[in-house]
C-alpha cells in the first residue's frame, strides 16, 4: 500500500458511526485459547467478513477506550455437517486477534449478567 492509501484508509476507519462500530465487531469469542491469550494482553472477537484491520482497530479503540498495538485476522471455514440426515454447512467466521498496549485490558465478563 502506498502512503496515501494508508492515510485514506485511516480516515475512513476513524469516521465510522457508532452503529458501524457494532457492525464491524460482532461478538467476543470466549474459548479456552482466548482465555489463555488474555494473559498476554490479547482479545479475540468475531468480526464482519468484509472488515479491514484498520476498521477493526478503530472500532475496538473507540468502543473500549484502549490502545491497540496490533490486529491479526483469519477466516475459519465452515464445516460440512449433517442436519436431520441431510448435508448442511456452517457459515464461515472471520476472527480478529487484538493485541493491546501494555497495562491495558478489556473485561468482557463485566457486561454479562
Amino acid at each position: 500500500m502506498t502512503a496515501s492509501n494508508v492515510l485514506n484508509a485511516r480516515k475512513v476507519a476513524e469516521n465510522l458511526s457508532q452503529e458501524a462500530l457494532y457492525d464491524v465487531i460482532r461478538a467476543p469469542l470466549i474459548t479456552e485459547k482466548a482465555t489463555l491469550l488474555s494473559e498476554r494482553n490479547q482479545v479475540v472477537f468475531k468480526v464482519a467478513p468484509a472488515a479491514t484491520k484498520l476498521q477493526i482497530k478503530a472500532a475496538v479503540e473507540k468502543l473500549f477506550n484502549v490502545k491497540v498495538t496490533g490486529v491479526n485476522t483469519l477466516v475459519q471455514k465452515g464445516k460440512t455437517k449433517r442436519v436431520k440426515g441431510r448435508p448442511g454447512r456452517r457459515s464461515d467466521i472471520k476472527k480478529a486477534y487484538i493485541s493491546l498496549a501494555e497495562g491495558q485490558s478489556i473485561d468482557l465478563t463485566a457486561k454479562l449478567g
